[in-house]
């Protein structure tokens, strides 16, 4: 009988094991075919390029194809709906940015839940936005230009890239910080904000960077602060808004996510090959070149960042009262 029962609990053991096994078996097999990366936004821009970026780069460690598919429409909801939905088993990737945490809030009618259907894999770069204003507004520093603000409120309007856009939420942060009232006018994208910020028919914008720094340099656009907690070195002459406005703070960002249940794993290998790449002198050099620093950290670091990134608009969205266009 002695016999008999430890033979059972050796054979139980073992059957524990297996499941085990196979998920680490599992992991170092992937990926054995080509794996996509979604991207909800057009090809060209920067959250498409910091995406090639990506791909190429792990498509060199892991030994195959890392293929990048543009789904853009619905401000990214099709594109996270999309992976939201895919098998969890590590082929199908998305690009994570701002848009995907402010929609969590302001989007009333999704199908999924961003938090909950979306595994966090690593985050990639942050980048600032730059607060920056026509000059015929005369002020020159965050102090100066809050009390002309509200000395002058109904003179200033506040340009985006659209209702909810990241430039518009940050702008609506500020706001509710600094309890500054200025109109927001709402544009189909940068171009026209920044060709009607130049003309002088809105006063300020929060800009992504790379888009508004060659005004800056040239003298049309005068920037009066960076929006991330800490100066940038593309503009390491630029104030935070956090220096005058302890707490605020607003970046452009990106990383990679998963469908919800994708084996642990395969998190943790693409984590550790995409820290690999942000720590990599070319990587970061290129990733310098678009405006931002890296963002590494583990799953769980990156899991944590978004929660909080969401969080943080879902406050503001409903402070500004912001509907969906």
């Amino acid at each position: 009988m002695k016999m008999v029962r430890r033979e059972f609990l050796h054979l139980a053991a073992g059957a524990i094991t297996i499941p085990a096994c196979c998920q680490i078996a599992r992991a170092q097999a992937y990926p054995t075919r080509p794996v996509r990366i979604i991207v909800g936004l057009a090809p060209g821009g920067q959250a498409d390029i910091i995406a090639r970026l990506m791909a190429q780069w792990l498509s060199e460690r892991l030994g195959q194809p890392f293929l990048i598919e543009n789904r853009s429409g619905g401000a990214t909801n099709i594109a996270t709906e999309a992976v939201a939905r895919a098998p969890a088993d590590g082929y199908t990737l998305l690009l994570v940015g701002p848009t995907q945490a402010i929609n969590a809030t302001l989007s009333n009618k999704l199908n999924f839940h961003f938090i909950r259907d979306i595994t966090a894999v690593a985050g990639i770069i942050v980048a600032p936005q730059v607060m920056v204003v026509n000059p015929s507004v005369p002020a020159t520093t965050i102090p100066e230009f809050i009390a002309y603000a509200k000395a002058n409120a109904s003179k200033l309007s506040m340009a985006s890239g659209g209702i909810g856009s990241p430039g518009h939420v940050s702008g609506e942060l500020f706001k509710m910080m600094t309890k500054v009232n200025i109109g927001h006018v709402p544009y189909r994208g940068a171009g026209p904000a920044l060709t009607d910020l130049l003309a002088g028919q809105v006063q300020v914008y929060f800009s992504p960077a790379p888009a508004a720094i060659e005004y800056i340099r040239a003298g049309q656009l005068r920037a009066l602060a960076v929006t991330t907690a800490a100066r940038s070195e593309v503009l390491p002459d630029i104030a935070t808004v956090a220096e005058f406005v302890p707490g605020y703070e607003a970046s452009n960002w990106a990383g990679i996510g998963a469908p919800k249940s994708t084996p642990a794993e395969i998190v943790e290998k693409l984590n550790r090959e995409i820290n690999a790449g942000l720590a990599d002198p070319r990587m970061k050099a290129r990733l310098a070149d678009l405006g931002g620093t890296v963002l590494p950290g583990s799953a769980r670091d990156f899991g944590k960042f978004l929660s909080d990134e969401t969080e943080k608009w879902a406050k503001v969205i409903k402070f500004a009262g912001i509907k969906p266009e």
